[in-house]
């Protein structure tokens, strides 16, 4: 000991001898090395050889976080290289566990109530956007009911009414967009595809009353209450950042014109709607409580939210390449001619998706390469041992499940990263083993809401799997084809330089989405 301090004492007289703000700049900048150092020495000393290897990262707290957050799929595949199928890095201060391929989807979708939970992890998120008393802010039992209340509208029936609902809003959209005058142009398509979706969503799945009270403005403030899905409300969803400004503003007013509709209704005693705000309104729980209205208010924000954000992404995405693509879309265009044609095509029924392999293929293939949703994430509640390893996952860990990366996997998906609806056609060079090798159909099981697919072991699961598996999904397929078809019925697209690129991606929000501006153009079919 008195050798070390003969040795810093000369150092230690110097630096008194300094401007104070020289002092404490030395100071911080030596506090810094040394939580830099010992982190350092933790990682490389500290092993814990039963649980998974932890990415390195320099700074505590910070860990991985930008580097995970710049680019989510590209991370989860560089570290699945380096480390595995199963790691762990740092996330905000949090051990956040990785677990990629078919194997990690089974782990963690297919979870037990008692060793996972989604609500723990998504409430800060997902409270201050739909509102309380719904989805996350509420026992998971509860959730179940309300999940299978609201499937009443994703019924065969309901489809085959929405299907003439949707086509009719998106050439009335077309009609009277300013962004679709005169016979050709160039669109900044995300804005357009956002608010179509609302349009369509918010009519088929909750009125015309409804629907009549959603106007463009609304489409902006959805995206308000989306940008409350930033991973940075993991922390600071309470702080009076701008964009929690924005989302609280939003979640207000759409709560209120929802609230404004339930008491005009109860005030003229209406009792001949057949919507769901209707269903909803005069529906109790399994204890005989008749749902509060603030609770059927936020009910609907989840619905139209549910039926919004990701077909808004993804729609996106197939019109940008569809513009890097114009021979696909002149197929899809055929396919329609020849299945249902002569022209004049015929209005839209639900009975004519089934006869346009190609535009189902379209869905398919844009939600293998752009998943929606890049990380799906689980609190560990009790010790979980992972199957045919040595790792045993302790409950200050946070499980992440990323589907998007068996969906990009040579294994399944040849060419993985080639955008080619034609894939999915069996004969297909390139068809992915999913289609190739047919399997039995998948054991369904009910979790309080009607039964869904319990196996998540296929590497295509962009909605998800288990109890919270997305109860819309048969919702956003027919929604999707509906809205292709009649794009592509309009319009011939393409990039604006006439090449084949397509856009980055933003991943600013939970929910992945085209980098903006995503110009395109467009000409009508019918121009002279």
């Amino acid at each position: 000991m008195g050798v070390l301090q003969d040795l810093l004492s000369p150092a230690v007289e110097q630096c008194s001898q300094l401007p104070l703000a020289t002092q404490i700049a030395v100071g911080v900048g030596s506090f810094l090395f040394l939580v830099v150092f010992l982190n350092v020495v933790s990682q490389v000393l500290l092993k814990n050889p039963n649980e998974p290897p932890v990415v390195f990262h320099w700074f505590p707290i910070i860990g991985s976080t930008v580097t995970y957050g710049m680019d989510p799929p590209r991370f989860f595949q560089e570290m699945q290289q380096k480390y595995g199928d199963i790691f762990t890095f740092i996330l905000l201060g949090k051990k956040t566990t990785v677990y990629v391929g078919t194997n990690g989807n089974e782990f963690i979708l297919n979870g037990k109530l008692r060793d996972v939970s989604a609500e723990e992890i998504y409430t800060v998120l997902t409270t201050p956007v739909f509102g309380k008393d719904v989805v996350y802010d509420c026992p998971n039992s509860k959730l179940m009911e309300q999940k299978k209340l609201m499937k009443i509208a994703l019924t065969t029936e309901a489809f085959k009414s929405y299907v003439p609902i949707i086509s009719d809003e998106v050439n009335s959209y077309i009609k009277r967009s300013p962004d679709f005058k005169g016979n050709s142009g160039i669109v900044d398509i995300p804005k357009n595809m956002a608010e179509i979706t609302i349009f369509t969503a918010s009519h088929a799945l909750q009125g015309k009353e409804v629907r009549a009270r959603f106007d463009e403005s609304l489409a902006a403030l959805y995206h308000d209450l989306d940008m409350g899905f930033t991973p940075i409300n993991f922390m600071l969803h309470w702080a009076p950042l701008p964009s929690n400004r924005k989302r609280d503003h939003a979640q207000r007013t759409v709560a209120d014109i929802y609230m404004s509709i339930i008491k005009k209704r109860r005030a003229e005693g209406q009792s001949d709607a057949k919507d769901m705000l209707y269903h909803l309104m005069n529906s109790s729980y399994k204890n005989g409580q008749q749902i509060p209205d603030h609770e059927v208010a936020h009910m609907m924000i989840a619905l139209l939210m549910a039926g919004q954000h990701s077909s808004s992404s993804t729609s996106s995405w197939i019109m940008l390449r569809l513009a890097s693509r114009p021979d696909i879309l002149e197929d899809l265009y055929q396919e329609q001619v020849r299945e249902l044609g002569p022209e004049p095509l015929p209005p839209l029924q639900y009975e004519h998706l089934a006869k346009l392999p190609l535009n189902q293929a379209i869905i398919k293939e844009t939600l293998r390469l752009h998943a929606p949703i890049h990380s799906i994430m689980r609190a560990v509640k009790s010790p979980m041992p992972v199957p045919g390893t040595k790792y045993v996952l302790p409950t200050d860990h946070v499980l992440l499940a990323a589907p998007g990366v068996s969906s990009t996997d040579e294994q399944y998906f040849p060419e993985p990263m080639k955008w080619e609806p034609h894939r999915w056609e069996k004969d297909s060079r390139i068809a992915p083993s999913i289609v190739r090798n047919e399997v039995e159909e998948e054991e369904k099981i009910d979790y309080g809401y009607g039964l869904v697919s319990k196996g998540a072991h296929s590497p295509y699961l962009p909605f998800g799997a288990g109890r919270h598996r997305c109860i819309g999904e048969q919702f956003a397929n027919v929604q999707l084809q509906t809205i292709v078809a009649e794009i592509v019925r309009n319009f011939k697209l393409r990039n604006v330089d006439g090449g084949n690129d397509v856009i980055g991606t933003d991943y600013q929000s939970l929910f992945s989405r085209p980098l903006e501006p995503a110009n395109i153009h467009w000409e009508k079919r019918d121009s002279p």
